[in-house]
């Protein structure tokens, strides 16, 4: 009777994968090739070290698709929720190329300054959010819980209520009521049209056109969208990226449909045999020093260093934009919530001052 093979260990694949560790993966893989071991043995190596469950399957996962013949990039567009097209696309021009080790160090950089770019705008924009947050909750407690209970006091006294205190009792009354129920509903009704809104193409680029024009926060979006195309498109040609591949990489991953649409006829002008900077000036996203820089890059040669500079000086743009912004809005939430608070509270409080001077 023939001897029964032991299973073969299946690996757990699947589950999120946080950038921090593609970074870990990116740059220990580097450095491993970069020191002649062979592909299959770093995996094997990195399978075994990787803490996260999901991530320690696919990397299994792809060390037995390298073994059986399939190259390594081929491997990886196995996974696409992982490893994206723009990863995958660099590591296949730096296998061909055979500097797969520099490629990945290329990738580990640019991972790192993505996330460090998304926590900045994520950071300026969640301070004013959890502000405002705070200032409703607080207006909504003491319009529904506090003031009707002066309300009722006053009213059992009688007399005529000044005009500030009127003005909040009825707002009360408004939001305690059918108003508070019109309130949440049209906010929920909002939120639904607005995802309905970006769930089409059409949508997304409308409402990205909006946000570009927006006050205080469109300069931001348009540096944030600036340094990330430029990051984005120089990386991929250092990488060896054809620049027809390296535009359209771009245009997917620029997370804005105008910026987008911008990039696309860039693609098409360079697939005509014209440069880059003409469709780069018409384009209102792009500064004029941009297109300059791009131009002077595309004349020397040197356009993948050209487009690193523009992305490094727009990350510090982008510091200083999200400094100054926070430094705009802080005492503007202060006094909007202290003053929003305070008037309700001296309203509420007249008529106690008027009777006191009555009584005297």
């Amino acid at each position: 009777m023939a001897e029964a093979k032991p299973a073969k260990k299946a690996f757990k694949t699947g589950g999120s994968v946080p950038p921090k560790d593609l970074v870990v993966f990116t740059r220990q893989f580097s450095t491993m090739i970069d020191a002649g071991l062979p592909l299959v043995q770093a995996l094997d190596i990195l399978s075994t070290q990787t803490e996260n469950a999901g991530f320690r399957g696919i990397i299994g996962k792809m060390k037995e698709d390298v073994e059986s013949g399939m190259t390594f990039a081929d491997a990886i567009k196995k996974h696409p929720k992982v490893f994206d097209e723009l990863y995958a696309n660099m590591v296949q021009a730096g296998e061909l190329g055979g500097i797969l080790d520099s490629v990945l160090q290329n990738l580990a950089d640019y991972i790192e300054k993505a996330l460090r770019l998304k926590k900045k705008v994520k950071g300026a924009m969640t301070y004013p959010i959890v502000i405002i947050s705070i200032a409703v909750i607080c207006i909504g407690v003491i319009m529904v819980f506090v003031v009707p209970t002066f309300a009722k006091m006053f009213a059992q006294l009688g007399g005529t209520l000044p005009a500030p205190t009127r003005i909040i009792i009825a707002l009360s009354s408004f939001i305690a009521g059918w108003g508070g129920v019109i309130i949440v509903v049209s906010v929920v009704a909002f939120v639904f049209i607005y995802k309905q809104i970006r769930s089409t193409d059409k949508g997304k680029y409308a409402t990205d056109a909006i946000f570009l024009k927006m006050p205080i926060f469109g300069v931001l979006i348009q540096k944030v969208a600036v340094a990330k195309f430029t990051r984005t498109l120089g990386t991929l040609i250092r990488s060896g990226v054809p620049i027809l591949e390296a535009l359209e990489n771009t245009a997917k991953t620029s997370g804005n449909k105008v910026v987008e649409r911008t990039i696309n006829i860039v693609r098409s002008s360079v697939t005509e045999g014209q440069t880059m900077v003409e469709p780069l000036s018409k384009s209102k996203v792009f500064p004029p020093m941009v297109t300059s820089m791009v131009s002077i890059g595309e004349s020397t040669g040197a356009l993948d260093a050209m487009l690193s500079k523009i992305a490094d000086f727009y990350d510090e743009e982008v510091d200083q934009a999200v400094s100054n912004l926070t430094a705009l809005m802080e005492p503007l939430m202060i006094v909007f919530l202290g003053g929003t608070v305070g008037f309700t509270v001296v309203a509420m409080y007249l008529p106690i001052f008027k009777m006191v001077t009555l009584i005297k």
